[in-house]
């Protein structure tokens, strides 16, 4: 399956049970939630998706189930987020075996690559690779800015097709767009942002709210590609509020709260993460429960 790089890409999170093991059944429910919405592929394995606490079979046991639910209506794409070369090639080389149709990349980690270093890194696992790659550009979080003189250079690997555009600066797109035209799709990796940079050309949206909310995340895409701008302002003025719980340390325990909330997922976190306590439970739960009540009525956003 080739991937289009448009449209809405959940970031989801991993499902765990009370006693720290892979929910996959609530994982299913979720995925169906995502499905049903309207999303065009899936991402594993990202902040999210608690990766960095995630072992090998886990991931293994994660990718495998989701493409089998998804069983070939969207593609299930891999992040890869290592701190060594060799065991980037290693998640690349998993990724194919496993089944999934594409990777999201971010930099190395624990390391401030420079330039050439981060370009060597990108380029060694594409070529490595027949997968499709979409680079993760977060530098805010990350410390590394994937520059457009970078880009320049990735523009040699057919694969490196998108960017995960979490530079934090909407103008980003338009230079991106300046300089190589189509080349590269953009996907907008910051919810908050995320019409603004729609409306400036991003071909797609990589959501985190999305995991609690997947109908209106769709719907703002949708109804923003077809035109039906003031439709699409109304839906986003009403999710700000909640789309703010993407931007903050802790938008793991915040969006599972969401989840939970919305019906479709848990609290569970796996150390050292820890579920929401006290005052900021309360606040966090405040504005979820505020925006379920508050919910709009959607338009048939599927035919937009």
């Amino acid at each position: 399956m080739s991937i289009a790089w448009t449209g809405v890409f959940p970031a989801l999170t991993t499902k765990f049970t009370n006693a720290d093991n892979l929910d996959l059944l609530l994982f299913e429910q979720n995925l169906y939630a995502q499905l049903e919405a309207g999303v065009n592929g899936i991402i594993l394995g990202g902040t999210l998706g608690e990766a960095s606490v995630l072992t090998t079979i886990e991931k293994e046991r994660l990718v495998k189930f989701a493409v089998e639910k998804c069983a070939g209506k969207v593609p299930v794409i891999l992040n890869i987020a290592e701190g060594s070369t060799k065991e980037a090639l290693q998640q690349a080389s998993f990724a194919v075996e496993w089944g999934a149709k594409g990777l999201m990349m971010l930099p190395p980690m624990r390391y401030k690559s420079d330039h050439r270093e981060t370009v060597t890194y990108f380029k060694t696992v594409a070529d490595a690779t027949e997968l499709p790659i979409m680079i993760y550009n977060n530098p805010v979080d990350y410390k590394i800015d994937v520059t457009l003189e970078m880009f320049a250079e990735l523009a040699d690997c057919k694969n490196i097709q998108a960017v995960k555009e979490s530079t934090r600066d909407v103008t980003n797109v338009t230079r991106m767009k300046n300089k190589f035209g189509d080349r590269f799709k953009i996907l907008c990796g910051v919810d908050t942002l995320a019409m603004e940079e729609l409306c400036l050309g991003a071909d797609g949206w990589v959501a985190g709210l999305v995991c609690a909310f997947p109908k209106e995340t769709v719907a703002i895409f949708r109804l923003v590609k077809a035109g039906r701008i003031a439709e699409a302002i109304q839906i986003y003025r009403w999710f700000m509020p909640l789309l703010e719980l993407d931007i903050h340390a802790k938008l793991v325990q915040y969006i599972k709260l969401a989840e939970t909330q919305a019906g479709i997922g848990s609290e569970n976190v796996r150390p050292p993460r820890l579920t929401l306590v006290g005052e900021e439970r309360e606040m966090v739960l405040k504005i979820i429960n505020d925006g379920i009540s508050s919910r709009p009525s959607l338009p048939d956003y599927l035919n937009a």
